[in-house]
C-alpha cells in the first residue's frame, strides 16, 4: 500500500531514516565535542576572560566566522580532498560525516559559547575566592551553572545538522532528504515530497520537545 502511493517501498525509506539517525549521530557526537573545546578556548581567551589571549581568541573568532559563513552545499565541495584522507572515499554516508562536522562544529561553538557567557561573573569571582583552578571553575561552576543553556544550544545544532543531512545526497549521503529530492521532486512524487517532508517535521518536533523538556527540568532543579 506504501509503495503504490508512494511510489517507493517501505525498506527504502526505512533505510533512508536509519541514514539520517547515523549522519546525524555521529556527526553531533564528534562536532559535539570539538566545538565544546573551541567554546571553552573561546570563553577563556576572550576579552577579560581568565586565559586573555587577543591573538588565539581572533584566530579561532575567524575560523568560526569563515565555517558559518559558508553555504554547506560549497563546503561539501570544497572538503572533498580531507574527506578522500580520512575516510578513503569522497561518497556515501560515511563520507558525509566529515563535512557534516565540519559544518557543526564551528556552529556549535558559538551556541555553546554564548551559553557558558550567560553565567554571571559573580559565580566566578566566588570560585576564585575560594582557590579554584581553572579547571575546577570551568566543571565545578559555570558547567553546571549553563548546563540548561547548553541543552538547548545542542538542541539546536541537532536540527540545523537534520537539514544539512539533505544536501548529503549530493555525495551520495543517502537520508530522508535525499530520498525527498531524488525519488520526490525530480521525479515529480509530490506525495513523496510531503510524506518526507513530514517525517523530517516530526523528527525536528521531537528532538525540540525533548530539549526544552530537558532544560527546563534543568532549569528547575537549580
Amino acid at each position: 500500500m506504501i509503495q503504490q502511493y508512494l511510489g517507493i517501498s517501505p525498506d527504502k525509506l526505512i533505510k533512508a531514516g536509519w541514514e539520517t539517525l547515523y549522519m546525524v549521530g555521529f556527526s553531533l557526537i564528534i562536532g559535539s565535542i570539538v566545538g565544546f573545546f573551541i567554546a571553552i578556548v573561546l570563553w577563556l581567551t576572550r576579552k577579560g576572560g581568565l586565559k586573555e589571549n587577543p591573538l588565539l581568541y581572533t584566530i579561532l573568532n575567524g575560523f568560526i566566522n569563515i565555517i558559518r559563513s559558508t553555504p554547506f552545499i560549497i563546503l561539501l565541495v570544497c572538503v572533498m580532498p580531507f574527506t578522500k584522507i580520512i575516510v578513503g572515499t569522497r561518497i556515501g554516508t560515511r563520507a558525509a560525516i566529515v563535512p557534516l562536522v565540519i559544518y557543526t562544529a564551528p556552529f556549535l561553538a558559538r551556541l555553546l559559547e554564548t551559553s557558558l557567557l550567560e553565567v554571571g561573573g559573580g559565580i566566578i569571582e566566588a570560585a576564585q575566592s575560594m582557590g579554584a583552578t581553572t579547571f575546577q571553575i570551568i566543571v565545578h561552576f559555570v558547567l553546571p551553572e549553563a548546563f540548561a543553556s547548553v541543552i538547548l544550544a545542542l538542541t539546536t545544532g541537532t536540527i540545523a545538522l537534520i537539514g544539512a543531512t539533505a544536501m548529503a545526497g549530493y555525495i551520495g549521503g543517502g537520508g530522508i532528504g535525499n530520498i525527498a529530492l531524488t525519488y520526490g521532486y525530480q521525479t515529480f512524487n509530490f506525495p513523496l515530497m510531503f510524506a518526507t517532508v513530514f517525517i523530517l517535521i516530526a523528527f525536528v518536533w521531537i528532538i525540540q520537545s525533548l530539549g526544552n523538556r530537558l532544560s527546563q527540568k534543568r532549569r528547575t532543579h537549580q
